[in-house]
C-alpha cells in the first residue's frame, strides 16, 4: 500500500510539473501593447523640387504620420503623428519585433502611387527598454 502511494505521489509531481510548463508557455505574449517598453525617434525631411534635382531644404518633420506593425502582422497596428520637432513615440510595448515606417515621395519614380514606405525594424528584448530608432529620412 505504501509503495502504491509513493508511486502516485511521484506521478502527481510529474503531472503537476507538466501542467505548470504548459501554463507558463501559454502565458508568453507576442509583440504589441501591454508592456513597459518604448520605441521613439525622429523623422527628417529632405525637401526636393518635383523632379528631385534641387534640394530646397532639410528639417525635422512636424505633424507626419508614423506607423507601427507588431510582430508579423500584415497591416499597421497603431499610428501616431510627429511633434513640432519631428519626434514620435510608441509606448507600453511588450518584448518582440516591430516595424516602424513613414511614407516618403518616391525619388526613383518606380512606385505607381508616387510614395514608398521607409521602414525601420526594431526588436525589444527587455521589459523596460527604451529603443531610440535612428532618424527616418524621407523625401518631400
Amino acid at each position: 500500500m505504501f509503495i502504491i502511494f509513493v508511486q502516485k505521489t511521484k506521478m502527481n509531481k510529474y503531472l503537476l510539473l507538466l501542467l505548470l510548463l504548459i501554463i507558463i508557455n501559454s502565458c508568453q505574449k507576442e509583440a504589441g501593447e501591454g508592456g513597459q517598453a518604448t520605441i521613439y525617434g525622429k523623422v527628417y525631411v529632405k525637401d526636393y523640387n518635383n523632379n528631385f534635382t534641387i534640394l530646397k531644404g532639410e528639417y525635422y518633420a512636424p505633424d507626419k504620420d508614423v506607423y507601427i506593425i507588431y510582430g508579423n502582422n500584415r497591416t499597421y497596428n497603431d499610428r501616431t503623428k510627429t511633434s513640432y520637432d519631428g519626434t514620435y513615440q510608441f509606448s507600453n510595448l511588450r518584448k518582440g519585433k516591430y516595424k516602424i515606417y513613414v511614407y516618403s515621395k518616391d525619388s526613383t519614380a518606380t512606385s505607381p502611387a508616387g510614395i514608398i514606405p521607409i521602414i525601420k525594424e526594431v526588436e525589444i528584448t527587455k521589459r523596460h527598454e527604451e529603443y531610440n530608432v535612428p532618424d527616418i529620412i524621407i523625401f518631400d
